[in-house]
């Protein structure tokens, strides 16, 4: 039974300390819009978002008014568009403008899935949609692009890898007179999920229903203040409390997903119990790893920190949903982090120790601002190196890096909104081209024999 101290609590939690919905994000299936012909093919990608998502944003701003939860954003997930593209002939950039324009008919933040599943080889449609990311995330504002280029049962997709690269930095180039927003919305992947409701990796996998919605919270500022009012306790007692915390805001998004499937007549699907934190003050999880007891995000005993971290929340949300998936855990993108932005300002967060920190968090290296000189195959590299901690560990590990083009280490790239500033952080500039140009595929580890 809910008490009226338990609803104090939630709304101080709400008013005070950032709690909200970030998003809530209807997956759509669009693989009954395969056409041969391109022109039918976007034609019937649009009629179909428009129409299953037609009152999405209506029923999230009726469930903010009816329950005084903020959501932050209202999104739509869809099949990865190579999929669609390996069957019309094209150019696959009109499938990222059909997006567009759906997500402008619906009133959507963001629409995820122009994409490609290459962990194990390119097949029909797969290379010419990557080629086209850098032009299709330019002329589109709204659409989100993944390309995932590894998985645990698979290996690492090495040529993928290079390829990636390249077209970060012609992304980043391409929309260079937009802070290179452009390769803000392209994630890497190595073991990507098919019910991530956060963008720009969000796509709706082939397993999942033909429409469904699946919740994202956070609440790094909830976490943060419980952690605050432990000054004296050990770390046994930490982690208690962070799962405690947990519960209560995953119940929050459990209610939210709950509510907003039975009004749109869809299935529910997940919560992602993600910590997602933003630039706004007191809603960082670099801050409660601080409060934890750490001078600075970065300093020795980090990765520590935030596996209990991680590892809490998790505990926490699994009792307070019926259904948990995503990626669900900490987030640690740098730029939409104000803890995280003074780390690396103060010299205490160098990419080095945030690649070792990725070992434990929910996700991979995020939001992460390179110099824009930065050559094609140390992004590669970068990328490369975080798949590999992601196949061996049988995780989900992603790449978001922004080369600033003009911009030095040191300086400031501006995204604005819930993307923040990212620092731009010094690269190991000693050359792997080599490595990388072998091509190829890095075997899948000897865990992945599990049958």
């Amino acid at each position: 039974m809910i008490n009226n101290s338990d609803i104090l609590e939630t709304i101080k939690m709400i008013r005070q300390e950032h709690l909200d919905i970030r998003a809530v994000t209807m997956g759509i299936s669009l693989l009954d819009c395969v056409d041969a012909d391109i022109g039918k093919s976007c034609g019937k990608v649009y009629e179909k978002i428009a129409r299953s998502a037609r009152n999405h944003v209506k029923t999230c701003e009726e469930i903010e008014n009816r329950y005084g939860i903020p959501i932050i954003n209202k999104r739509v997930s869809v099949t990865p568009i190579a999929f669609l593209a390996a069957a019309a002939a094209g150019n696959p950039v009109k499938f990222a403008e059909a997006l567009q324009r759906a997500a402008d008919a619906t009133g959507v933040n963001y629409v995820g899935g122009y994409g490609a599943l290459v962990h194990k080889g390119f097949s029909a449609g797969d290379g010419a949609l990557i080629e086209s990311m850098p032009e299709a995330l330019s002329v589109t504002s709204k659409v989100c692009g993944f390309v995932n280029i590894g998985s645990t049962r698979a290996g690492i997709n090495m040529d993928a890898v290079a390829l990636m690269g390249e077209v970060i930095l012609k992304t980043a180039r391409a929309t260079a007179g937009n802070s290179c927003f452009g390769a803000a919305k392209l994630v890497v992947f190595c073991n990507a999920v098919e019910d991530n409701p956060f963008m720009a990796g969000a796509f709706h996998g082939t397993g999942e229903p033909d429409c469904v919605i699946n919740v994202g919270v956070s609440g790094p500022g909830v976490v943060r203040s419980a952690v605050q009012k432990s000054p004296g306790a050990d770390i046994s007692e930490i982690a208690e409390t962070i799962k405690r915390t947990a519960f209560k805001i995953t119940r929050m998004g459990q209610l939210v997903g709950t509510e907003a499937a039975k009004a749109l007549g869809i299935p529910f699907g997940i919560v992602d119990l993600s910590l997602a934190p933003t630039p706004a003050a007191g809603d960082s999880v670099a801050h409660i790893l601080e409060e934890i007891g750490l001078e600075k995000c970065g300093a020795h005993g980090t990765t520590a920190a935030l596996a209990l971290l991680n590892d809490a929340v998790k505990k926490g949300g699994v009792m307070a949903s019926s259904h948990v998936g995503g990626l669900s855990g900490a987030f640690i993108p740098v730029s939409e982090d104000a803890g995280m932005i003074d780390a690396v300002t103060a010299g205490a967060l160098s990419l080095e120790k945030l690649e070792a920190m990725t070992a434990v968090c929910s996700v991979g290296l995020d939001m992460v601002v390179v110099p824009g000189d930065v050559p094609a195959p140390v992004i590669s590299a970068i990328i490369a190196d975080e798949a590999a901690i992601g196949m061996v560990n049988n995780k989900t590990a992603a790449v978001r890096v922004v080369p600033a083009i003009g911009k030095k280490e040191g300086e400031i790239l501006d995204f604005g909104g819930l993307f923040g500033s990212g620092p731009v952080m010094g690269v190991n500039r000693f050359s792997p081209e080599k490595f990388i140009g072998r091509g190829g595929r890095i075997p899948a580890p000897l865990t992945s024999v599990r049958n």
